[in-house]
C-alpha cells in the first residue's frame, strides 16, 4: 500500500513540474525556473506584475496563505481565467495547472 501511494505522489509531483514548466514557457519565461525553489515564485510574481519584495511575505506564516490566494487569482487572470478557475488552481492544482498548461490559453501581459 505504501509503495502505491508513493507512486501516486511521484506521478503528481512530475505532473506539476511538467505543467509549471509548460506554463512558464507559454508566458515567455524559462521552463527550468519551475524547478528552482523561491525563484519559481519570483517568476510567478513577475508574470503577475507584483513586486519582487512580495517574496518576503511568503515567508510569514498565515500571510503566505493570503498572498498565495492573491497571486493565484492574478496568475489565472493573466491567462484569461476567472476567479473560479483560480480557486480550482488552489484547491486542486494537479488538475487545474495541467489544464492551464496544455489548454489553448495564452498569457496576456
Amino acid at each position: 500500500m505504501g509503495a502505491l501511494l508513493g507512486l501516486i505522489w511521484l506521478a503528481a509531483v512530475v505532473l506539476m513540474i511538467v505543467s509549471m514548466w509548460k506554463v512558464f514557457e507559454k508566458a515567455g519565461k524559462p521552463g527550468w525556473a519551475a524547478l528552482v525553489p523561491f525563484y519559481n515564485l519570483f517568476v510567478i510574481l513577475e508574470l503577475t506584475g507584483k513586486p519582487g519584495w512580495w517574496l518576503v511575505l511568503f515567508l510569514i506564516p498565515l500571510v503566505n496563505m493570503v498572498m498565495m490566494i492573491i497571486v493565484t487569482i492574478a496568475f489565472a487572470a493573466k491567462f484569461g481565467k476567472s476567479g473560479g478557475f483560480a480557486a480550482g488552481m488552489i484547491i486542486l492544482p494537479f488538475v487545474f495547472y495541467p489544464l492551464l498548461a496544455f489548454g489553448d490559453d495564452r498569457y496576456q501581459p
